[in-house]
């Protein structure tokens, strides 16, 4: 029996967008147990909840104080446990972040840790002595704020933290602190959660030496907005020792049957490093699909490195979640309509080999929320706008009702604005047969019923840009998926083209061996096995 990940399809939520059920205007565990029987009828194998442990709130859970229990605005135990018996018996498997690179500045540990050189804590952060000039001991970046060093005057040290000041990294060379986290991790596979997202997984371990890190190349006319792209960062982070601690992880989750682990993961090298053999992540994915290109060659270019490297590795294929603009709206000048352009990127990324996580609200082909500077609470929104608008646009609540109150969602004023763009494409404005929601549906059942689709492997075939054309062929079944990425109607001629009417399409005509595809139009028909296919 195939495991359930393995071509699997996880939705991934954002709890204080998703439902509120105790009018506070943020999400909780309660509302999402609500709305469990809508996400079984899309049609997806499992959910990922996004951080829901007890926690300040200064990066929206990311920084955690308490890894053992669940956050007040969230709810209790009792609400986490009663929503893993309630996804379970809809067949639905429940995978949840791990925070592990690092913690709060408020957790019990760090502020012993920070207080001298010689508490039982001492060595659990990463603390280094001042340059003889009073600087930080080298060029290492946060990605969030500056410098990765923040000076504690009661050590009279420095402490790393990667992203915000009140998120100090873990001293993972510390075997105590791994053999802990690794604790914290058991304590939720024993509460029956079926696996973990892991929060930069290649974050863990930093160069011990202190190196500083090279610059990296780019465009001098046109440097990025935050600084911490200009570096190559392969002493702070993305270590040999890394791959060690998965390891160790994956051992512990060996132990409980069907669980999976899903690392994020800076770039493809890495996924493919990260998921080598059985021992390691079970899934990774990267960013190579989460960014502004859109092209046949770009998207081909990623599917083939990734599977060149790593034959045998399982990418988890996405291409919207909570830290990037979503993908309607990134790629808005590839579409005909938002509708066309999200009919069409579902249906190819659920065509894709590996398995696909999709981004709450994706399935309604929601668009980026346009924000204000004065309704921003992202940290990075804050600190980079308006270059950089954060993150608060993809994570605004979900909609589903317009004709209620902030689309159903909550009684009283969200934490963040539900506005009329978001409402237009709620979830009871969409119960008609050409609905995106319906196409994802749709689009969900056709995958699960292909053999091909769900576990083939691909062959990518040489058309011309804009048409992105491959197959996907298990033991029993060739499926040829042929798209149009572009606004402007395409032909082209395939050699053994069959009917294209029994599956999902969108602006696809077939003349004999003729393909005719309109604006993002796209189609699939199966293929003989043993004859190849020619596409011109």
């Amino acid at each position: 029996m195939k495991e359930w990940w393995r071509g699997g399809v996880i939705y991934q939520i954002y709890p204080r967008s998703y439902q509120d059920t105790n009018n506070d205007g943020i999400g909780d565990l309660a509302g999402i147990t609500s709305r469990l029987e809508y996400i079984s009828e899309l049609g997806v194998d499992g959910i990922w909840i996004s951080p829901i442990f007890t926690s300040p709130m200064k990066d929206m859970g990311y920084d955690v104080s308490d890894y053992r229990d669940i956050d007040p605005l969230f709810g209790d135990l009792k609400d986490f446990d009663r929503l893993v018996e309630r996804a379970h018996s809809l067949g639905l498997k429940v995978m949840i972040d791990q925070v592990l690179s690092h913690s709060s500045d408020q957790h019990p540990f760090f502020q012993a840790s920070k207080q001298d050189k010689d508490n039982d804590k001492a060595d659990w952060y990463v603390w280094v002595d001042p340059l003889p000039d009073g600087a930080p001991p080298n060029n290492w970046l946060s990605i969030f704020e500056g410098v990765a060093w923040e000076w504690e005057s009661r050590r009279k040290q420095y402490y790393q933290h990667n992203f915000l000041v009140s998120q100090p990294d873990f001293n993972f060379h510390n075997p105590e602190v791994r053999e802990w986290l690794k604790e914290n991790v058991k304590f939720w596979l024993d509460r029956g959660v079926d696996g973990f997202r892991l929060d930069t997984v290649n974050y863990y371990f930093h160069d011990p030496q202190l190196r500083d890190n090279p610059p990296r190349i780019y465009d001098k006319d046109n440097p990025p907005v935050n600084p911490y792209y200009m570096q190559d960062h392969v002493y702070s982070i993305s270590q040999p020792e890394n791959v060690d601690f998965v390891e160790e992880l994956r051992e512990l989750l060996d132990q409980y049957g069907e669980t999976a682990m899903i690392g994020e993961i800076s770039n493809l090298d890495l996924m493919a490093e990260y998921t080598a053999g059985d021992n390691r992540l079970h899934l990774a994915y990267s960013f190579e699909l989460l960014g502004p290109v859109f092209s046949a060659s770009h998207i081909r270019k990623t599917i083939e490195h990734f599977f060149n490297i790593a034959p045998q590795g399982i990418p988890c294929w996405s291409f919207s979640n909570h830290d990037v603009i979503r993908h309607v709206s990134r790629w808005a000048a590839h579409g005909s309509s938002p509708d066309a352009l999200a009919k069409q990127t579902a249906a190819l990324l659920l065509s894709l080999e590996g398995s696909i996580c999709l981004f709450q609200g994706e399935e309604l082909g929601q668009l980026e929320t346009e924000m204000e500077f004065s309704e921003l609470t992202d940290p990075v929104g804050i600190r980079f706008w308006p270059e950089n608008k954060g993150r608060d646009g993809c994570r605004t609540p979900m909609s589903w009702d317009s004709n209620l109150e902030n689309a159903g969602f909550s009684e009283v004023d969200p934490w963040l604005p539900v506005k009329n763009p978001q409402l237009e494409r709620a979830v009871e404005q969409q119960k008609n047969k050409d609905s995106v929601l319906s196409f994802y549906r749709e689009m969900l059942k056709f995958r699960k019923n292909s053999s091909a689709l769900s576990g083939g492997r691909t062959v990518f075939y040489d058309s011309d840009e804009p048409v992105l054309s491959f197959s996907r062929k298990s033991d029993d079944q060739k499926v040829v998926c042929v798209f149009n990425l572009s606004k402007e109607e395409v032909s082209l001629q395939i050699e053994g083209l069959k009917d294209i009417n029994n599956h999902p399409l969108l602006e696809a005509k077939a003349d004999g061996e003729v393909l005719s595809l309109g604006p993002n139009g796209f189609c699939f028909f199966f293929g003989d096995l043993d004859k190849d296919i020619v596409i011109q």
